[in-house]
C-alpha cells in the first residue's frame, strides 16, 4: 500500500500500456440509471488488491482486462494520441445567471450524467430557479471525465468533490462498455 511519501504515478507507454507505480488505489464502478434511463449515479463494483505497480490496457484487446497482456504489440496498437496542453481554465465557458461552466470536451466519456433535466448547459441558464440549480450542481459534479466543472459566480469557487487519489474503471451497461 502506498505510504505518504511515496509518488503515486501513471506513465503511459510508448504505444503501450499504463503503468501504475506508487501503490495508487484501483476500482471498479458501474454507472446507474432511473427509470427514464438517464444517467443518475455511479456505484461501487470492485475494490482490486493493493498492488505497489500495475499495468494497465490502453488498447483495448487485452484478455485480462483491465490488465495488460502484451497483445498491443500483437494488433500493433498505436497510442500516438495526445491531450491538449491547453490549460483547463482556458477551455469553452457558458454563463447562466448564477453559474458558470468550464468544458473541456475533449475529456468526455460520454456517460450523460450531464443530460438528465434538459442538460446541464440549458439548466445553468436557468440557475436562477433553486431546482435548476441543483441539478445543474449534481450533474457537474458526478461527471467522471473531469470534462464538466461548475462554478458559483459569486464565490468563485467551483463545485467539486473531495476524492482520495485512485484509478476508477466505469462499466457503462446501456452502452455495453
Amino acid at each position: 500500500m502506498a505510504t505518504k511519501n511515496k509518488e503515486m504515478r501513471i506513465k503511459i507507454i510508448k504505444d503501450g500500456p499504463y503503468r501504475i507505480t506508487g501503490g495508487l488505489p484501483l476500482y471498479e464502478q458501474v454507472i446507474v440509471t432511473d427509470e427514464a434511463g438517464h444517467t443518475r449515479e455511479l456505484i461501487d463494483k470492485k475494490e482490486y488488491p493493493p498492488q505497489e505497480t500495475y499495468i494497465l490496457c490502453r488498447c483495448g484487446a487485452s484478455k485480462n482486462k483491465p490488465f495488460c497482456d502484451g497483445t498491443h504489440r500483437e494488433i500493433g496498437f498505436d497510442g500516438s494520441e495526445t491531450a491538449s496542453r491547453k490549460p483547463y481554465l482556458e477551455k469553452a465557458e457558458i454563463e447562466g445567471p448564477e453559474l458558470k461552466l468550464t468544458d473541456a470536451h475533449e475529456f468526455c466519456d460520454h456517460s450523460r450524467f450531464c443530460m438528465r433535466a434538459g442538460g446541464i448547459r440549458d439548466l445553468i441558464q436557468k440557475s436562477d430557479d433553486p431546482e435548476a440549480r441543483r441539478t445543474a450542481i449534481e450533474e457537474a459534479m458526478i461527471c467522471p471525465s473531469g470534462r464538466l466543472v461548475l462554478w458559483d459566480k459569486k464565490t468563485g469557487n467551483p463545485f467539486e468533490k473531495e476524492f482520495k487519489p485512485s484509478l476508477v474503471l466505469v462499466h457503462d451497461k446501456q452502452k455495453g462498455c
